[in-house]
C-alpha cells in the first residue's frame, strides 16, 4: 500500500505531466504550423531555438527558467507585481519546466505530421471557398491526428520522467512540487529508503506501460478515422 505522501507524489506527477502536455501541445501545434507552412527570414534560428531544450542539460533549462520566471527575473517580477502569480517553486512551475523540456519532442512529431499532409488538398479546399481555419480543422489536423497523438504521448512520457529542470526551477517540495522522480531521489537519500524507491519506480514503470497501451489504441483509432 502507498502512503499518503506517495499518493500525493503520484497525483502531482499526473497533474504536472498533464498540464505540461496540454499547454505544450497547444504551443507545438501553433509553432509546427508556422514552421511547416511558412518560409520567412530567421525561420532556421526559430527552429533551432525551439529545439534547444532537447540538447541542453535539463539543469541548464531549469536555471534559465529561474532566471526568467523567478521572482527576481524580468517575467517573474512582472507576473508577481501585476497578477500576484509566482511560478518558481510551485506545481505550475514544475509543469512549466517539464513542458519546456518535453516541448521539442511534441513539436517535431506534430511538425512532421503536418508536413505529411498533401498541400494540394488544402488548395482544393481553398478553391471551393474554405477559409484557413476551416482547412486546418477539417483537413490538416484530422489527417495529422496520428502524429498529434504520438506527440502528446511522447510529451506526456517525457514530462512524467523529467527531473533536472523540475528540481532546479521548482525544487522538491513534498505535496507541492515533489513528483515521482523527485520522490524516488528523495527516498534514496534516506537510509533504508530503497524499498520506497523501488515501489515508486514500479509505479512509474506501470504509468509508462499504461501510456504506451493508450497511445497504441489512440493511434489505431486515429488511423481508422484518417482512412475514413
Amino acid at each position: 500500500m502507498l502512503t499518503a505522501a506517495e499518493w500525493e507524489a503520484l497525483r502531482l506527477t499526473l497533474l504536472v505531466a498533464g498540464e505540461a502536455t496540454v499547454f505544450g501541445m497547444i504551443a507545438a501545434v501553433g509553432f509546427a504550423w508556422v514552421l511547416a507552412r511558412y518560409r520567412f527570414p530567421g525561420r532556421v534560428l526559430l527552429d533551432a531555438g525551439l529545439h534547444a531544450p532537447l540538447i541542453l542539460p535539463p539543469v541548464v533549462v531549469g536555471f534559465v527558467l529561474l532566471a526568467i520566471f523567478g521572482v527576481q527575473g524580468p517575467v517573474g517580477r512582472w507576473l508577481d507585481a501585476w497578477f500576484g502569480v509566482r511560478l518558481a517553486f510551485t506545481s505550475a512551475g514544475a509543469a512549466l519546466a517539464a513542458g519546456v523540456c518535453a516541448f521539442p519532442l511534441m513539436l517535431r512529431s506534430v511538425r512532421l505530421a503536418i508536413e505529411g499532409v498533401d498541400p494540394k488538398l488544402e488548395e482544393a479546399a481553398q478553391s471551393l471557398g474554405a477559409g484557413a481555419w476551416d482547412r486546418a480543422v477539417t483537413i490538416v489536423l484530422p489527417l495529422a491526428w496520428p502524429g498529434l497523438v504520438a506527440g502528446a504521448v511522447v510529451g506526456f512520457a517525457a514530462a512524467l520522467g523529467e527531473f533536472g529542470a523540475v528540481i532546479t526551477f521548482a525544487a522538491s517540495i513534498p505535496g507541492e512540487t515533489q513528483t515521482l522522480p523527485l520522490a524516488i531521489y528523495a527516498a534514496l537519500q534516506v537510509p533504508g529508503g530503497e524499498a520506497t524507491a523501488a515501489r515508486l519506480s514500479a509505479i512509474a514503470f506501470a504509468l509508462a506501460i499504461a501510456g504506451l497501451v493508450a497511445s497504441e489504441a489512440l493511434l489505431r483509432f486515429g488511423r481508422r478515422g484518417a482512412g475514413a
